[in-house]
C-alpha cells in the first residue's frame, strides 16, 4: 500500500505538468493534489487489480482520474460558498493561496481532465473505456457524489432521520468509493457474481469510512488530521454520534466493518490486501 501511494503521488504530478494549460492553472491544479491524503479511492482500484492477479499498472489511469474526481471536490467543499474551510490536509486551502476563481477552475479541470485520462488510456479496450466513464459520471454526478453533497447542504441545522444521513454517505463519500472497487474489477475483467460481490463490499466499506469520519470529528487529534476537529458540531451537521452517541456509532462501525469482509469471502480471489484496507480504515487516527 505504502508502495501504490508513492506511485499514484508521482504519477499524479506528472499528468498535470504535461498538460498544455496555463501555468496559474496548473500550479493550481497541482497544490491540491500535493496536500496528499490517505489516496484511499486509487490504493482500493490497485488493490482489487492485485487480487485479481493482474498488473496493477493497468489501473494506474483510472487510479489517477477518482483521485482527482476527489480532489476536486475538496477544493469546490472549501470555497466560502459551501464548508469556508481555511485548512486542508494541514496547509492553506486551494481559495486562500490562488483566489476563489482559480479554485474553481483548477477543481472544473480536474474533473474534465479525468475524463479525457481514461479515454486515452492505452491499456483499456473500448468497452472497458466506455463502462468506466459510464460508472464515473453515475458515481461523481447529481446521482452520486454531488447529490450527496447537495443533501448534506441542506440538512445543515436540522436534526437528520438514520435514512437522510445515510443517503449524504452513501452518495457522497461511498460512490467514489463504489467507482474505485467496481473499476478495478472492470480492469480485472471479474464476471457478475463478482461484481455483485465487490459492489457489496463497497456499500458497507463506504458506510464504514464515512461513521469513522464521523467520529475522528469528535475524538481526532487537530495535528494528525490536519484540520479543524468539531467541525460537524460548529455547522450544525448529523453525524452518527449526535444520533446515536459516541458508543452507537462505534458499533455501527464495526457492523459494516465486518459486513464488508464478508461480502469479499465468495470472490476466490486474494482478497488479502482489501482486508487490509478495510481494517485500516476502521482504525484510522486521521
Amino acid at each position: 500500500m505504502k508502495q501504490y501511494k508513492e506511485v499514484i503521488n508521482q504519477d499524479l504530478l506528472d499528468r498535470i505538468d504535461k498538460l498544455d494549460a496555463p501555468d496559474s492553472l496548473k500550479e493550481a491544479m497541482s497544490y491540491s493534489l500535493e496536500a496528499g491524503g490517505k489516496r484511499i479511492r486509487p490504493i482500493l482500484l490497485l488493490a482489487v487489480i492485485h487480487g485479481f492477479g493482474k498488473n496493477p499498472a493497468a489501473g494506474l489511469t483510472a487510479a489517477a482520474a477518482v483521485e482527482m474526481i476527489h480532489t476536486y471536490s475538496l477544493i469546490h467543499d472549501d470555497l466560502p460558498s459551501m464548508d469556508n474551510d481555511d485548512l486542508r490536509r494541514g496547509k492553506p486551502t486551494n481559495h486562500k493561496v490562488f483566489g476563489e476563481a482559480l479554485a474553481i477552475l483548477a477543481g472544473d479541470g480536474l474533473l474534465t481532465y479525468s475524463f479525457q485520462l481514461i479515454m486515452d488510456d492505452p491499456h483499456l479496450n473500448a468497452d472497458q473505456k466506455i463502462q468506466l466513464v459510464r460508472l464515473l459520471s453515475e458515481c461523481a454526478g447529481p446521482e452520486g457524489m454531488v447529490g450527496g453533497q447537495v443533501a448534506d447542504i441542506e440538512g445543515e441545522n436540522r436534526t437528520l432521520s438514520m435514512e437522510e444521513l445515510e443517503y449524504i454517505h452513501i452518495h457522497k463519500t461511498g460512490k467514489l468509493l463504489t467507482f474505485s472497487i467496481l473499476a478495478g474489477a472492470v480492469i480485472s475483467h471479474a464476471d457478475a457474481a463478482q461484481m455483485n460481490q465487490l459492489e457489496r463490499f463497497a456499500h458497507h466499506l463506504g458506510l464504514g469510512f464515512q461513521i469513522s469520519d464521523d467520529i475522528l470529528d469528535v475524538t481526532g487529534d487537530e495535528e494528525l488530521m490536519g484540520k479543524p476537529v468539531g467541525s460537524d458540531s460548529g455547522m450544525h451537521k448529523s453525524t452518527y454520534p449526535s444520533l446515536l452517541t459516541l458508543q452507537g456509532a462505534k458499533d455501527h462501525l464495526r457492523y459494516h466493518i465486518n459486513e464488508a469482509k464478508k461480502a469479499l469471502e465468495p470472490i476466490n480471489r486474494d482478497t488479502s490486501l482489501l482486508v487490509q484496507i478495510t481494517d485500516l480504515i476502521a482504525d484510522r487516527t486521521y
